[in-house]
């Protein structure tokens, strides 16, 4: 197998990437979200219970019980906390010497201590999925970048050590487990659309925020939206285990595949940065040879092959061929794909039973266990392989530590991740060993592993469900309140924010899904809108005076729930049909005795007022400072500066590299052993072609070579 050295480099890189996006994301929704006057106070999160102060962040493991001692209340600790880690993120994707584990273990923590505080905002499965990546990058940043290491000697890659590869292997385990258990949920949840093949042809209207592309995606022909719920269901089910295979094509080929799903899904979708960091997980699919960084199989001349060599490659090849039939001959059988030439389309349709789907699950889930079994212990064999050929006892003796350290780390996440991905079957979750459910209960609260299953359900079947808040000052005329990015105006395009995350409208899409009393924070947000808290109508138009209540807040609000669906071709100007269907929240104002019964049965009433903590102190002036200087932007245009700052700084980075090569002692000292030897001193008179040589001058040359 060829090295992976340049892939690790490209999943720290893209690592640092996504936590700088999720950070900035985040940080520009503060203090609607978590602020004193936002819809859930973060301090509110976080009260002292009298324990000790190591048992206190144990139990709740939140950077943010130190912020009193800085004179910051918790959110401003939080804001503290998004800058930082924005910031340390942006290093570590620019500058190498960054990309070291201690810098990763402190953006894992910033954003642990996040989510502890985020509560339903933040509770997502994306951010579980950066928070188990981010951890698997602790492991994965090596202690000291490669220029800095000796010379290794002929044959072997400079600086490599046996451990390095050992836990790049599971970011791959994690692939692996997000994918399949992805594909999984979707039959074991017996949801008609994705067993009838039709998902897709509701999916690109009803997701939370769709893209422009959507539109036009959510107008192809049926039969072909059909299809992709059968390319799905293979890409997700069937491609995973071969990210495990002995053959490096196969490998790369499941590479490709999950690299077209998630493109095609950042066209049509606003996923935040959910689909990039499934990108960046694939990167652990990937190879030196593949990517050009190994010479050696670049750029080797043709040499002949041995007998056994070439046998073997002709039965790879074989095994890889009969692999493609395989996938190809069961995707026709098991959806019954029929080509109507007539025509022109592809009829499919499931030829299996739910009860027969759940057998086939209930026989792989565990071999799919000991598959991944098999592989750590190829690598943990190949890194002890490695060992063998360090040479000096004391750099054995100093990677046989680290070998150590890093393949118990390895092992013990390994057994900590089967048990949330055992979920997926519940015969194979009981007989799992013991130990590794006592492993994961003493550590579930850190999320270094976490169960995954995305689109399990189809919703809006019937229309897409949306809720439209609505504002009046005298209860009878009713004036909508818009939001910047979910559905609402008729007329206005679906936005680009991708990788923005509004955690507002993503939660508004799952509040209608329900009554609001399934998301207690709605009555929270109608209270802030009643009261007229800025932060939270920043959360609903950043561009205020856009806000038709600006001037002056709203003395009644409501909410209805309405059905939308995406218009048809041909009708100018609109994008969205809708209709009312109910009204999803009653008229209140302020005082108004269902308003305060709501509030003090979900537990929202403000009994205490925010204290000023630190209002004066130098740290929280300077907060206050970056926020106003950076609060005209708007979020999505935040990030994509930052990524067109990025993408800037890497281009000079790239034309000054030829400088910096030259300039670099491993440079000057090889032009120093190939220089010609020194001729006569220059001064000397032209007419003397060839003088001849002086003792003196060849003497004193000498001396100088000498010293």
């Amino acid at each position: 197998m060829a090295g992976s050295r340049l892939p690790r480099q490209l999943f720290l890189q893209g690592v640092a990437a996504v936590f700088m996006f999720a950070f900035a994301s985040l940080y520009t929704q503060i203090p609607g979200l978590y602020g004193p006057e936002g819809i859930l106070p973060a301090r509110r999160t976080l009260r002292p219970q009298g324990k000790g102060r190591w048992q206190q962040l144990w139990e709740t493991p939140t950077l943010l019980w130190e912020a009193p001692r800085l004179g910051l209340d918790t959110a401003q600790g939080l804001e503290l906390l998004s800058l930082l880690g924005a910031l340390l993120a942006l290093g570590a994707l620019l500058l190498s010497p960054l990309r070291h584990p201690a810098v990763y273990l402190l953006l894992w923590a910033a954003y642990l201590s996040a989510c502890q505080v985020g509560q339903v905002f933040l509770y997502f499965q994306w951010d579980s999925l950066l928070l188990e990546t981010g951890f698997l990058a602790v492991l994965v940043a090596p202690l000291r970048p490669a220029s800095h290491r000796k010379q290794a000697p002929q044959g072997r890659r400079a600086g490599a050590l046996p451990h390095e590869g050992l836990p790049f292997w599971l970011v791959r385990w994690l692939l692996f487990r997000l994918m399949f258990a992805s594909g999984v949920v979707k039959l074991t949840s017996r949801c008609p659309a994705w067993w009838g093949l039709t998902a897709l042809t509701y999916h690109y209207e009803t997701q939370c925020l769709p893209t422009p592309a959507a539109w036009f995606a959510h107008h192809l022909p049926v039969w072909l939206h059909k299809l992709s719920v059968v390319a799905t269901f293979l890409i997700e089910i069937a491609v995973p285990p071969l990210f495990f295979a002995p053959i490096r094509r196969l490998r790369l080929a499941a590479f490709y595949s999950q690299v077209l799903l998630q493109v095609l899904i950042i066209i049509t979708g606003n996923y935040n940065f959910f689909n990039l960091m499934t990108l960046v997980l694939t990167t652990a699919l990937l190879d030196d040879q593949h990517l050009a960084a190994d010479p050696g199989h670049s750029s080797h001349k043709k040499t002949a092959t041995s007998r056994p060599k070439a046998l073997l490659a002709t039965l790879s090849l074989l095994l890889e061929l009969a692999v493609y039939g395989f996938l190809a001959y069961g995707t026709v059988h098991y959806f019954g794909l029929e080509v109507d030439w007539q025509q022109r389309t592809v009829h499919s349709r499931t030829t299996f039973t739910f009860h027969q789907f759940s057998q086939w699950l209930k026989t792989l889930t565990l071999p799919t266990v000991w598959l991944g079994v098999a592989s750590l212990a190829w690598e943990l064999l190949s890194a002890l392989w490695r060992w063998t050929q360090v040479r000096g006892w004391l750099r054995k003796l100093s990677a046989a530590v680290q070998l150590s350290l890093v393949g118990t780390a390895t092992v013990a996440l390994f057994l900590i991740s089967l048990v949330p991905y055992s979920y997926v079957e519940p015969g194979t979750h009981g007989r799992l060993w013991t130990g590794a459910h006592r492993l994961f209960g003493t550590v579930e609260h850190l999320q270094l592993a976490n169960s995954y299953g995305l689109f399990r359900r189809m919703t809006g079947l019937g229309g897409r469900p949306e809720v439209v808040l609505e504002g009046s000052y005298d209860g009878h005329h009713w004036t909508e309140i818009e939001f910047m990015y979910k559905p609402g105006n008729l007329s206005r395009p679906p936005p680009v924010v991708v990788p923005h995350q509004p955690r507002l409208d993503w939660q508004m899409w799952f509040a209608a899904l329900g009554p609001h009393t399934h998301s207690p924070w709605f009555t929270s947000l109608v209270l802030r809108l009643l009261q007229g808290k800025d932060p939270v109508i920043r959360l609903v138009q950043s561009q205020v005076a856009r806000y038709p209540f600006h001037e002056q807040p709203p003395t009644y609000i409501r909410a209805q729930r309405y059905k939308y669906w995406f218009s048809q071709p041909g009708e100018q100007g609109q994008w969205w049909r809708r209709q009312w269907v109910e009204e999803f929240f009653p008229p209140v104002s302020l005082g108004d005795p269902v308003l305060e019964t709501l509030l003090r049965q979900f537990g929202l009433q403000d009994k205490n007022p925010p204290r000023a903590r630190g209002a004066n102190s130098t740290l929280a002036q300077a907060l206050h400072w970056t926020r106003t200087q950076l609060s005209p932007l708007e979020a999505p245009a935040l990030l994509w500066g930052l990524l067109v700052a990025v993408g800037a700084v890497r281009v000079v980075q790239a034309l000054l590299a030829p400088w910096s090569l030259r300039s670099s002692p491993e440079a000057l000292a090889i032009r120093e052993k190939h220089r010609p030897a020194p001729q006569k001193d220059s001064g000397a008179t032209s007419e003397q072609a060839t003088p001849a040589p002086s003792p003196c001058s060849s003497g004193s040359r000498t001396t100088r070579r000498k010293k």
